[in-house]
């Protein structure tokens, strides 16, 4: 069996580190806490290989993505979270859905499980914080009307959600993870794949 060198593989040391290191804090906290909630220990495994793979720019990240935002949905209308659920059902799941399509659409040259980053134009900058705030008022009062506890965290999640949305679909290079290599031609921007092509 042949072992792979470290310019051979798909996730960098760190990466794996940041991955292993999130599941074990997951299912820990599932342990420590003698859950019975599997579904939800499923989702938020899914979630967070979402994140890795979202990170590498690979498109398997908003289909993850997709999947948790059915799985969250179905688990928030369980327990009355309705706030949350038309968040992750009306929100996430469609800009999920585009992100994955305009990902599958815009290929890092030959390499389909990798996007080309796109560099967003002050102009694009100006209107997402413009929707976002039309988004937040909206959801704000969406969610004051459901009487959502924490109303205030809940609101600012739906901003930081949909803010993260936006720069998916749009295969922005601020969704930067700390990996920041001179590969795209920005001063900070993503190695979302092996460096040697």
């Amino acid at each position: 069996m042949k072992i792979l060198s470290k310019n051979e593989r798909y996730f960098t040391d760190v990466e794996l580190i940041l991955w292993f290191g999130s599941t074990a804090v997951i299912l820990v906290s599932f342990l420590l806490f003698k859950s019975s909630g599997y579904i939800s220990l499923i989702a938020s495994l899914i979630g967070v290989t979402s994140l890795i793979f979202s990170a590498k720019a690979n498109p398997i990240g908003p289909f993850l993505m997709i999947i948790f935002s059915l799985i969250y949905g179905d688990i928030s209308y369980s327990f009355a979270y309705y706030g949350e659920m038309i968040t992750y059902i009306g929100m996430t799941l469609p800009m999920s859905v585009f992100a994955l399509i305009a990902w599958l659409k815009n290929p890092y040259e030959k390499h389909k499980a990798e996007v080309k980053i796109n560099k967003l134009s002050s102009k694009e900058i100006v209107f997402m914080f413009v929707l976002t705030s039309a988004v937040t008022a909206v959801f704000y009062f969406i969610l004051k009307y459901l009487n959502t506890a924490n109303l205030f965290f809940s609101t600012v999640s739906v901003t930081t959600s949909f803010l993260a949305a936006y720069l998916t679909f749009r295969r922005s290079a601020y969704l930067c993870a700390g990996i920041c290599r001179k590969r795209y031609c920005f001063d900070c921007t993503l190695d979302y794949g092996n460096t040697q092509r």
